[in-house]
């Protein structure tokens, strides 16, 4: 009897583990930053003065994620400056950001501009989703009357 119990706690014990450590899906607002310029290690760009730690353009924008899917953007892309692997950023002001893109020759518009996926991609996973649980209810299938036919 003992040991019945003694393997009930143990079996019990493992399966609450092993239930409280699955992974929880996301979903909500969530500030996405990616570099799209490497700028020149110099001085100018250097986080502290003396650092060897350097920042370089990014493109920050605001989405809403369900279960990793940007679903739709929630703040327009802007530029700012940020180390890479990081998620602190700086924003320079309209002068200084003018100022990096001309020195470094950049297109403004092109670094901006978000790629298909992050627009588009979420939306229309999310749509083919919804679409094929909507065709799952209503599709069943009716009993067709056949009549066999002896030969």
């Amino acid at each position: 009897m003992t040991r019945k119990i003694i393997l009930f706690s143990i079996v019990t014990f493992c399966s609450v583990n092993a239930v409280s450590a699955k992974a929880k899906i996301p979903f909500g607002k969530m500030d996405k930053i990616e570099i799209v310029a490497d700028l020149p290690n110099t001085e100018m760009y250097a986080v502290k003065e003396g650092s060897k730690e350097y920042l370089d353009l990014a493109r920050l924008h605001q989405e809403y994620n369900i279960a990793w899917l940007p679903a739709w953007i929630t703040q327009d892309p802007k530029l700012v400056l940020a180390k890479k692997d990081s998620e602190e950023y700086y924003e320079p002001t309209k002068e200084q950001l003018d100022q990096i893109i001309s020195e470094n020759k950049l297109n403004k518009e092109d670094l901006v501009q978000l790629g298909f996926y992050t627009k588009y991609g979420g939306k229309l996973i999310l749509l083919a989703i919804i679409g094929l649980i909507v065709y799952g209810i209503f599709s069943k299938t009716k009993p067709k009357n056949v009549k066999p036919t002896n030969i």
